[in-house]
């Protein structure tokens, strides 16, 4: 008995210590018409969207405990006419839509509405309270 007894507390201690692995990638997350890369007209000018799926780990502490959480985000860029990217945000999608936040310095809501046919969405940009049209084909 003293023995079984020494090796279940030694086993019990050496589990208290060991590091459990529960997390989810951004690779296994079920993709949407709108990730990847795009290419757009906005207004008639060139650009760029994409939209990708990256790991967002969590740490929170609270005096000496630290808890760590997994979890995944969506991070959506647009680069007009060849400038620098600029942060989206998809405030809502379905299986053919999407709105956007544009991030920029003027904030705006933007919208597109997906053709799985010919793998292309088009919509409209506001920018100063007007609309302006927004065209976009899939890259991939």
């Amino acid at each position: 008995m003293m023995t079984i007894r020494k090796i279940g507390t030694a086993l019990l201690a050496a589990l208290a210590f060991a590091p459990v692995y529960d997390s989810a990638e951004a690779s296994t997350v079920a993709g949407q018409w709108y990730f990847g890369n795009w290419a757009c007209r906005i207004d008639g000018r060139p650009a760029k969207m994409r939209w990708r799926v990256v790991d967002d780990p969590q740490t929170t502490c609270s005096g000496g405990v630290c808890t760590s959480t997994s979890g995944v985000k969506v991070v959506g860029h647009f680069s007009d006419n060849g400038g620098p990217w600029v942060p989206l945000k998809a405030t809502a999608s379905g299986s053919t839509t999407l709105s956007i936040r544009y991030m920029g310095a003027q904030q705006d809501n933007w919208f597109l509405r997906y053709n799985a046919n010919t793998r292309s969405a088009a919509g409209w940009t506001t920018w100063q309270g007007r609309r302006f049209p927004l065209s976009c084909a899939d890259r991939r």
